[in-house]
């Protein structure tokens, strides 16, 4: 039997044709992708592990997942080059580093970012920015607004009433050390949030919750109460649309993700013209 070499991938791709990150009998998703390549070029099924799923249609910038293959056959600029000859045009290996064979990318990870958009500029309902963010371009959002609702998500507390239903296992607290909002280009708003973890549809229920802060819906301190008291009979607002939302990067300890770096220069894009694959 050939000994291993385990290999940190990191990820980009666009969620839209997928059911999300993790295996599903009978549903195309990523890491179905991923490992489907992998064993035809090893010739056997190679378990891929990933920082966390994401859900179908959310998509990843920065998604770190290992695997290990034959150590006789593989170097990080090897695997690299011949994972994105074969992987589907939505699926893009941006850098490939040989790490410690017990290296996770889920319990080492130090913190996880995402990044939610939401187009406002007319422009964003085009074909091609619509399928990656919520057009709300016929909408009046108040961004003001949007950044006081944000400002109060920063700690560590219970953000039980910002996940969706059924998972007491998990635990319900997460440390969330930045939240805010920025410009997305000409086209609109981009939240960025910064967690050492997150509940399911966390990220969506805030953005969701916040929007409608924003429109004028309901008032911010409603937002405030719902952060603060999760035995509160407040509701918060329906999540927002899967597509808007994107794992944008995940931060290991220094010197954790290894050596034998092969990745494409600063400001390289994959080669297809997806606006997903661009930077933020």
């Amino acid at each position: 039997m050939s000994s291993l070499t385990r290999f940190c991938l990191t990820i980009q791709y666009d969620g839209s044709p997928f059911h999300g990150w993790q295996l599903q009998p009978k549903a195309r998703t990523v890491q179905g992708e991923v490992e489907r390549v992998l064993k035809k070029l090893t010739g056997a099924r190679r378990p891929v592990v990933a920082s966390g799923r994401t859900d179908g249609g959310v998509h990843a910038l920065g998604q770190v997942a290992s695997v290990a293959v034959p150590s006789h056959r593989w170097s990080a600029k090897e695997l690299r080059r011949a994972l994105n000859a074969l992987l589907p045009r939505e699926i893009w290996i941006k850098e490939a580093r040989q790490v410690d064979p017990d290296f996770h990318p889920r319990f080492d990870a130090r913190k996880r970012s995402y990044a939610y958009r939401i187009g406002t500029a007319p422009e964003s309902g085009s074909p091609f920015h619509h399928p990656w963010c919520w057009d709300l371009s016929d909408e009046s959002l108040d961004s003001i607004r949007l950044e006081e609702a944000a400002t109060l998500i920063p700690g560590q507390r219970s953000f039980r009433r910002f996940a969706k239903a059924g998972q007491p296992h998990r635990g319900e607290r997460c440390h969330v050390f930045t939240a805010t909002w920025i410009r997305w280009g000409e086209l609109g708003l981009e939240f960025r949030i910064e967690a050492d973890r997150y509940l399911h549809h966390m990220v969506r229920y805030l953005v969701g919750t916040m929007v409608d802060v924003g429109l004028g819906r309901r008032p911010l301190d409603e937002m405030r109460v719902l952060l603060t008291n999760p035995d509160s009979a407040l509701r918060t607002s329906a999540p927002a649309p899967a597509r808007g939302l994107f794992l944008h990067q995940v931060e290991y300890e220094e010197g954790r993700l290894g050596e034998g770096l092969d990745r494409d220069p600063p400001g390289a894009t994959p080669p297809s013209s997806d606006p997903v694959t661009g930077t933020t």
